[in-house]
């Protein structure tokens, strides 16, 4: 899944280990969600959206759109 978050992180000035204290995950984690290579769960999107005070659906594009 797409997603802002590095770009998110980056406008922060935080490192992958900051955002996963901030978000009580490794900062593994954080590097495969902002390379797609793990979706979040939807706790976590949820999480995710509240500590950049947005809505999940402008940080996490579902790459489906359009596919139909």
């Amino acid at each position: 899944m797409k997603n802002k978050l590095k770009v998110l992180r980056a406008m922060r000035d935080w490192s992958q280990a900051q955002l996963g204290e901030e978000l009580d995950v490794s900062r593994q984690a954080v590097n495969a969600i902002e390379t797609g290579k793990y979706d979040p769960s939807l706790p976590l999107a949820f999480k995710i959206a509240r500590l950049f005070d947005m809505p999940i659906e402008e940080i996490f594009d579902d790459e489906f759109e359009g596919d139909a």
